[in-house]
Parts: structure tokens; sequence; C-alpha cells
């Protein structure tokens, strides 16, 4: 299963930028997909998620408020709408298919993953 994760990007503080994630239809169709970040030296860490539908979403804390997922299931792709993006968000962004249909913060959970994106905010 391929995902394709794209633009990333340098920005300055306080811009913004939105990433991408193309998923096959027979992989993410009836499934929940998730966005992690994984910055220097640290663990990759839970970022957001929505369920197949799109009706339910999950943030960690530290985004709420500044990112958006949201899904295009006629375009099979996930995006992550970033603002305000703060220094603290440079990372390597990846995308990921959950189990089921149900979303998840817990990165075991994910079966498939993406090539990441960098993303890199300077202040």
């Amino acid at each position: 299963v391929q995902l394709q994760a794209s633009g990333g990007g340098l920005v300055q503080a306080g811009g913004s930028l939105r990433i991408s994630c193309v998923c096959p239809r027979r992989t993410c169709s009836n499934n929940a997909v998730g966005w992690f970040r994984q910055a220097p030296g640290k663990e990759r860490e839970f970022v957001a998620t929505i369920a197949w539908n799109g009706g339910t979403t999950s943030y960690t804390d530290s985004v709420k408020g500044r990112f958006a997922i949201s899904r295009d299931r006629t375009m099979n792709t996930v995006y992550l709408q970033m603002n305000s993006l703060k220094a603290e968000d440079t990372a390597v962004y990846y995308c990921a298919v959950g189990r089921s249909a149900q979303i998840s913060q817990d990165r075991a959970y994910y079966i498939y993953w993406g090539r990441g994106t960098q993303v890199t905010v300077s202040s």
C-alpha cells in the first residue's frame, strides 16, 4: 500500500501550510486516516485523525484551534490545514491508515504508513 504525502515546505512562524495525503480507495475508503509527526530526536506523535466518513475528528491539544483535518473521498485525499504555525511544529509529517472506520490517537492502531513530508517553521 502506498500512501503519498505532499505539500510540506518552509514557512515563517504565524504562516499557513496545507499538506495532503493520497490514499488508494481500496485501502482508505472505509478506514480512519491520521496524521502524525516526528521532530529530530523525538518520538513520533499523534497530530490529528478523521473517521472514514469525515464526520468525526480528533486533535492533539497543541494543535487544537490551529490545525484542521479533512478528507475528499472523491479524490481519495486527506488534508491537514495548518495555521498559525510555530517553530515547535517543525517535523516530518506522516499520514497513516487505521485498522477500521473509527478514529484513534494510538499510533499502534495505524497499519499503513506513508513517506513523510518535511514541514519547517522558521521563527
